[in-house]
């Protein structure tokens, strides 16, 4: 039987302001590596992205189950910082890591987890530590200043670093590992193209 027909789908949360740039390395060769990628919105109502893409969600958020997928991508968006709308994303989250299903946040979605309670005794990571101090939460002393940080089911980063975010994805799901994983991340954080030759001959370029 097909191994990648039984894989359940990665769900990536869509939702007005999203930031564009912060989930695209990660859920294009998430899809090249034989995940399906689906869009979970607060509704099948339309979102607008911060770069004005308009995104029509595949699956409501509270249609959602973690015994269905195998990652929640929380992205960034200005909404995670003005208004309460997103927590609900957050709470989510928090069911999947109850449910041991992993849940990768970024930029302004570490906000949303710190809020949530879910930072306090995870090592994490975000934009700058008096960013999430601002949250009131109580996990300063877990906070890691690094690219991006995995610590069990939990992947953070900050808003500058997508690749890493997405190295750290694919680490945990296992889509890359050892020389081609770090082939992977020298080739599209440093422009390493050297990097190239490992992954063509791993069948991962």
């Amino acid at each position: 039987m097909n191994a990648t027909a039984d894989r359940k789908p990665v769900h990536l949360a869509v939702y007005d302001t999203l930031a564009d740039w912060e989930t695209g390395h990660a859920t294009a060769h998430l899809a090249r590596a034989g995940h399906e990628i689906r869009t979970v919105g607060p509704s099948t109502g339309p979102v607008t992205s911060t770069g004005g893409l308009r995104i029509q969600p595949g699956t409501a958020l509270d249609d959602v189950r973690p015994e269905d997928s195998s990652l929640l991508i929380l992205p960034g968006a200005d909404l995670w910082d003005t208004s309460g709308d997103l927590a609900p994303f957050a709470r989510k989250a928090r069911a999947f890591l109850e449910a041991g299903v992993p849940v990768a946040a970024i930029c302004g979605a570490t906000a949303g987890l710190a809020r949530e309670g879910l930072l306090d005794d995870r090592s994490h990571t975000s934009a700058v530590s008096f960013y999430l101090a601002a949250t009131g939460y109580a996990g300063g002393e877990r906070y890691v200043e690094t690219d991006a940080v995995t610590d069990g089911n939990l992947v953070t980063a900050g808003p500058t670093e997508p690749v890493a975010f997405a190295r750290e994805i694919f680490r945990l799901l296992g889509v890359y590992e050892g020389e081609v994983l770090d082939a992977w991340y020298r080739l599209f954080h440093d422009s390493d193209a050297a990097a190239y030759a490992v992954l063509e001959k791993a069948g991962a370029a």
